[in-house]
């Protein structure tokens, strides 16, 4: 897809000419597909790591064409410290790559976030995950559709508070809506996913499971 297509993951391969990068399957949308949906045998990726990923082969890539050391022990320490919380050691970082002819500010802010990679995912290319079980649970699939909705609705709103003012870098910012269970007894809350792997909410108060005999 061209880069005036609006998409940031578009614009940022086209910028630094990172179409044919991929290691393995030589085009990049094709190897982030691969990746994603576990194909060709591979263990599938979530979308903060595959995110994680792609932001990296671009920090290699400038990092080559600068003659900077590109090992992935660099790549993964710098990187970090880029996407990190600790404003110090990353605006040192930016000054040090200022000082060999890499525009650090411009190369962290072309950096895609987990929420723009999924919309190239599943937008712009196109993408579609197989169900991990042969016999999904349409109620599981129901609770993660419900998620997604609410994902996207605040990713939309908050990139509108974003270009009114409201709130400064909101269309850059990840969000992760979490479906949480509260037991009608007492404070006890747990994730969605926590609840149904271990078959309850509140073990305090959780119910006996139905007799199977018949009455």
């Amino acid at each position: 897809m061209a880069a005036d297509s609006g998409c940031k993951v578009d614009t940022v391969i086209d910028k630094y000419g990172l179409a044919s990068l991929d290691p393995v399957y030589g085009s990049l949308d094709k190897g982030l597909l691969a990746r994603w949906t576990g194909g060709d045998d591979r263990t599938e990726m979530g979308y903060r790591s595959l995110t994680a990923w792609f932001n990296k082969r671009l920090l290699k890539r400038v990092y080559t064409e600068h003659g900077r050391e590109s090992l992935d022990t660099r790549i993964d320490s710098d990187y970090e410290t880029l996407r990190g919380d600790d404003d110090l050691r990353r605006d040192e970082l930016i000054e040090r790559l200022q000082a060999v002819g890499i525009p650090g500010e411009t190369l962290l802010n072309d950096m895609v976030s987990w929420g723009t990679m999924r919309t190239h995912l599943n937008d712009c290319l196109d993408g579609r995950k197989e169900p991990q079980k042969a016999a999904t649970n349409w109620e599981q699939e129901s609770v993660a559709t419900a998620k997604t909705v609410v994902e996207r609705k605040a990713e939309t709103a908050l990139s509108s508070l974003a270009k009114k003012g409201d709130i400064d870098g909101g269309d850059a910012a990840e969000i992760d809506a979490q479906i949480q269970l509260g037991c009608p007894e007492c404070p006890t809350r747990v994730p969605f996913d926590v609840a149904l792997q271990r078959g309850y909410v509140c073990k305090r108060h959780r119910s006996p499971k139905p007799s199977s005999h018949n009455s």
